[in-house]
């Protein structure tokens, strides 16, 4: 078990741009909301995103007592890590994925975890190096899948689930963002992307279908803000759904058998 961590929650996709980290940043929230300790790191090594959803200042570093081990920070009560807070935001991490994978493993053993009850891993798109190494190293009591209705994004999201289960690291459910648009000004709906699409790769692949979130123009706008519609519309519709989500995510790790999260190792 990863140093003052008790559960490792991997949130992960196939490809990117279907709201992975917005999902990981109020998921991580509602769970807080339900009396649990939560972490948040930012594993997306080449585009972090996390230190803006979060609205951490550029200029906040975390601290580092014996120039080996870092604190993280701490922004609405969630701990937090990232690469954004060790380099310039700016600068670009052109470097071949050994290099990713050994900074993802500096940021989750080298932070002073404090006694959490989860820690949600934002992932990098894909299925390569840095998913390889959690695998390998890390114990994961589950995976969520974020997926938009669209066909592409499906199959990619397929991809990630047929990744998880060959590591053995339980699927616990998938999230469908971006479902269904309502129009400000008339409030006629429409699934733009499509629509079923998170039901029908959940069915196809035993899992649940733990939420879906609507595609909108507020969400996106309250995220580059950072405030995080959990925090800034509490009561509001969308917040509920990520509670469900959190509920369950926590239900399922609290009464999973032990053996479904056993560490598998491949080797180095």
């Amino acid at each position: 078990m990863t140093n003052g961590v008790k559960h490792i929650i991997a949130v992960s996709s196939g490809k990117g741009g279907v709201g992975k980290s917005t999902v990981t940043a109020n998921l991580a929230l509602a769970m807080a909301a339900l009396g649990q300790r939560v972490g948040v790191l930012d594993a997306d090594i080449y585009g972090p995103s996390q230190a803006q959803m979060f609205a951490v200042p550029e200029t906040s570093k975390p601290r580092s007592d014996d120039g080996q081990t870092f604190d993280p920070l701490q922004a609405h009560g969630i701990q937090l890590m990232s690469m954004a807070f060790l380099v310039d935001q700016k600068t670009p991490m052109i470097w071949r994925g050994p290099m990713a994978s050994g900074a993802f493993q500096q940021l989750l053993n080298q932070t002073r975890w404090d006694n959490l009850d989860y820690l949600f891993i934002d992932m990098p798109p894909g299925t390569g190096d840095i998913q390889l190494t959690m695998a390998q190293k890390v114990k994961v009591s589950g995976a969520v899948i974020v997926t938009t209705p669209q066909d592409i994004a499906l199959l990619d999201a397929k991809r990630g689930i047929e990744m998880f289960r060959q590591v053995k690291i339980p699927v616990l459910g998938v999230v469908e963002n971006m479902s269904l648009h309502t129009c400000s000004q008339c409030g006629h709906s429409e699934p733009i992307f499509g629509e079923g699409g998170g039901e029908r790769i959940a069915q196809e692949y035993q899992t649940e279908l733990l939420g879906q979130l609507p595609l909108s123009l507020h969400i996106r706008q309250q995220m580059d803000q950072g405030h995080p519609v959990v925090l800034s519309e509490p009561q509001g519709q969308v917040a509920a759904v990520f509670a469900a989500i959190a509920q369950q995510v926590r239900d399922k790790v609290e009464n999973a058998p032990e053996e479904e999260t056993v560490q598998i190792s491949f080797g180095d």
